[in-house]
Order: C-alpha cells, then structure tokens, then sequence
C-alpha cells in the first residue's frame, strides 16, 4: 500500500498556508478585541447579557432544528460576548438572501422545465411506502420517478471510475461533471486528457467544483487551464479568507452525466486518495452507481440548476435541447423505479434527511446503512432506536480509523446512543469508510452524497438516487454482508461505555456537534 506522502497536495497548498494564516490573524484580532473589552468588563458584560438573551430568544423563534437553536443557545448564554461573536462570524449562510432568491429562481425554472418534459410515473402495484417516498421527491423537491431506466452498483469507487471514463470517451454531445473536490493528481490528469480530446472532437465538457473542497487539492489556475484545454469550468461559491467561511453551504455533490443518457453518483471526489493510490486512513470504502435511460434527466437538471446560479448564460432552447437528450434513452428494465434527486440549503425543506426518515420508517425486516460520519438530531436517532426496537435489524457502518478526530469523537458518541437502543454499530476495520448508501428489505436503495451528519443533512448541496431494481439492489447489499464480515462488531464495545467521564464527555459533544 503507497504511503500518503505531502507532495500529493502540493498544488494548492500555497493557498492553504494563506488562507490559514489569514484566519490565524483574524483569531488574534479577536482575541485583542476581547481583552480590550476586558477593561469595561462590569458594563460589557451586562450589555452582552442582554443582547445575549435577545438572540437567544430569536433563536427559539426561529424554524430552524431544534439542535442548532440548543446549541447556539446553550454557548451564547453561557458565554455571551464570546457566544455573540461566534454566532454572528459563522452561525450564518455567507449566501446573502438576494443571492438565496436569484439561486431559488434559477433553480425553479430550470426544475420546471424538466418537469414539463417528463410524463407521471404509473407505479402500479409497487409497494406504497416505495410509492410515498417516491412522491414526495416528486412533489417537493421536484425530481420525477422514473421507469424504464438501468442501474449498475459498484462496491468499488476505482471500478466506478473505469467504466465512466469508457463512457466518457464514448461521449457524443456533451459531458458535464459536478465535483465538491478535484485533485490535479494521477486519477484525474488521465480524466482531463480525455476530457480535451472530447471537446476537440466538438463534445461540450463542463465542469463544476467546490472551491473550499478542492482547496488542498488544486491552485488558483485550475479553472483557466481547463479552459485553456477546452472545458468550461465554473467555481461554487469561491473561499474568502474570513473566519466565516467555516460554516458556508458547499457544494458537496459528485454528479456527471453523459449526453444526458447516462450518469454516474456516488460518494468519491475526483482524488487519488478515493481510489487508494494514496492511503493517508487505510483503505479508502466508496461507492458509486450507473444510471443508464431518462433518470438521468434528473442528473442533468441538478447540473444545470448549479451551472447557471453560479452565472446564468443559457438559454430556455438551450436548457430543453440538455434535458430532451434523455426523453429517449430507455433501457431493458420497464418497472423498477429510479429517483435521483438534488438537496439544497436554501429552503426550509431538508429533503435528504426525509428521504432517509421514509426509508427508516418503512423498514420492516433489515436496514444497512453506511456513512463516514455519524452526527445526527433527535429525529433521526429516534426513527433508529424504533425501528430496532420494533424488530428490524438496523446496521450502521462507520469507519475505524477517521479523517477528523473530533468529528470521529462525536461519531462515537453518537454510536454509542444507538448501540443502547438495539441498533448494531460495525467499524470498518481495514481503514475509512466514506460510502453514503442505505437499502432495505431487498426492496429499495439509496447511494448519494448524503452524510449522516448536520452538515450533509443542512449546510451543503448535495445529491442522490433512490432505486428498486432488484439487480443492484441485491448487488449493494451482498457488498453490506462481505463488509460487515471484514469489520468489528462494536456494539457491546459501545454498550459498556458507561463511565461519569463517558458519559459527561459525549454529552457536551453532542452539544456542541452541530457547530462544526
């Protein structure tokens, strides 16, 4: 196994440095601020107070998760000057309420227009809580169902890779490519050279990626010298060296699609580290699936909605020529049904936790899930413990050695809450587990971008597929039954860790927990 070494990032590191020391500077500024106010404790601390209580009490009001508003209100009380700071600096969106309403349009309208060009699904006599589910993607997030398209599952993120890039060089009209990190390494130097000779043979290629998530990966010059060689490239809400940026809403999709006949998802970036060419965690576990027939309009549409918020330059012919390639595109399976969908944090609608709360409630016999991080409110932890109380065999797959170790703490504790409620908790032992997938009962499926963590759930943009096709369906969950034979069962590990200090500990994690 290649050992992780600092050259693998050396593209965008300069940046980094920057950037770090920018917030190291504006830490101490603040914390010069704070002694300085220290002097005027007697008066600053009664103003703070009362300010403190004010926001607190506008925070109760607000429609937001009971989780933030505890833990916003628990620090700001406690600490007012420090709390007030802290909330104004990062307890925002950076995205400014006019920007959220010119996001919001664009997105309706090109939603819209998919919708216009898609016909309702006959579900037939599919199973009414697959049927539910499915309406409400249909109705509120505005994704259509639909039938007649194929889905591939594969266990293994390399594999994924391989057969989008045979795809990719089969391209005819047009790719487009959603990333929320890129590294200019090994992976995707072979992608982008297929990629230029693509748009040389006259194949538009757009790209999209997250600034702050390809901040260690790529420089300041990615963009242009993607241009350089022919692809359009667009930056999601480029990274500012200000404290707030640590809490903005990123763009955490991984989405191409293929002359809007076929597409790919999945929870690996567009990094060595995914496809283990380098090992900094072990083994790298990612996933992904092949959607193949009209479902990929659904893809294509969560594309474009991000292309043009970023800078809106098509046109509605435009748009509509994108989103009929796939009207045609019908593949051998006519009754398995296939939703992708998008999730954004600019609604009120936190569409991939109710996704993921339909398929919990529903569960009637086993439910596998898998994610990198297990950070979740009361909502969830209870639709788990009663779905394992009311007899299903609920699993969850977390990693065995993390990425960020705090954020591995709060997975524990987390963990460890489940555990006591009969839900069975497994460590992927060879190394990081960074697949987000569950499936159930052998009769539907979920693979996507979604963690199980506040900020998958209600800061980031994200993406997913729900399907039934019994062919990968079985596929996601043969590959659930060999992880789980290589992985430690941690639940009694879990259940007996019942020390005060334990105990103490996770309490004060999973308060603060939705802070970062």
């Amino acid at each position: 196994m290649k050992a992780f070494t600092k050259t693998k990032r050396e593209n965008g590191i300069s940046r980094a440095i920057i950037f770090a020391l920018a917030i190291f500077v504006q830490l101490l500024w603040i914390l010069g601020f704070l002694l300085f106010l220290s002097r005027y404790f007697p008066y600053v601390s009664v103003v703070a107070s009362v300010i403190a209580l004010i926001v607190a009490l506008g925070l109760f009001g607000k429609d937001m998760n009971s989780a933030f508003k505890l833990s916003w209100m628990i620090l700001i009380l406690a600490f007012p000057l420090f709390g007030l700071m802290l909330y104004f600096l990062t307890g925002h969106s950076r995205i400014d309420r006019r920007q959220i309403r010119r996001f919001n349009v664009v997105g309706e309208r090109i939603r819209a227009l998919a919708m216009q060009e898609i016909s309702d699904v006959d579900y037939g006599d599919m199973d009414l809580s697959i049927v539910n589910q499915s309406k409400y993607i249909s109705n509120v997030a505005q994704y259509k169902a639909h039938l007649g398209s194929d889905v591939k599952y594969f266990p293994d993120a390399a594999e994924c890779f391989r057969s989008m890039l045979k795809d990719i060089r089969e391209a005819k009209k047009f790719i487009f490519m959603e990333y929320h990190a890129i590294e200019n390494c090994a992976y995707f130097a072979e992608l982008a050279d297929v990629l230029e000779e693509k748009s040389k043979n006259g194949v538009e290629v757009r790209i999209i990626y997250d600034d702050l998530g390809s901040l260690f990966f790529i420089n300041k010059k990615f963009a242009a010298t993607m241009q350089k060689r022919g692809m359009a490239c667009r930056i999601f809400n480029p990274i500012m060296p200000t404290i707030n940026v640590l809490m903005n809403n990123r763009d955490h999709r991984k989405i191409t699609v293929i002359d809007g006949t076929i597409s790919y998802t999945g929870g690996f970036n567009l990094a060595d580290e995914y496809f283990n060419l380098v090992s900094p965690y072990g083994h790298w576990k990612d996933t992904g699936v092949r959607i193949e027939g009209p479902a990929s309009i659904n893809l294509t549409t969560i594309f474009l909605e991000m292309w043009n918020q970023i800078e809106a330059s098509d046109s509605e012919d435009q748009i509509k020529q994108f989103l009929r390639a796939s009207i045609k595109a019908q593949s051998s399976d006519k009754t398995s049904l296939v939703q992708p969908f998008g999730d954004t944090p600019l609604d009120t609608e936190n569409v991939g936790e109710n996704i993921y709360l339909n398929i919990i409630s529903a569960a009637k016999k086993y439910l596998y899930i898998s994610t990198p991080y297990l950070i979740i409110d009361d909502e969830l932890a209870s639709a788990l413990k009663l779905a394992a109380r009311r007899g299903v065999d609920v699993r969850v797959m977390i990693p065995e050695i993390p990425d960020k170790k705090l954020v591995y703490k709060s997975t524990k504790s987390y963990a460890t809450l489940l555990a006591k409620n009969g839900v069975k908790i497994y460590k992927y032992t060879p190394g990081f587990n960074h697949a987000k997938q569950v499936v159930c009962d052998d009769e539907i499926a979920c693979c996507g971008t979604v963690n199980f963590d506040y900020r998958s759930l209600y800061f980031h943009f994200e993406n997913g597929v729900i399907f039934t096709n019994p062919e990968a369906v079985m596929d996601m969950r043969k590959d659930f039954e060999s992880v789980f034979e290589q992985s430690e069962d941690a639940t009694e590990s879990l259940k007996n860790r019942l020390s005060f200090n334990t105990v103490i500990y996770d309490t004060v994690l999973r308060i603060i927990s939705p802070l970062f």
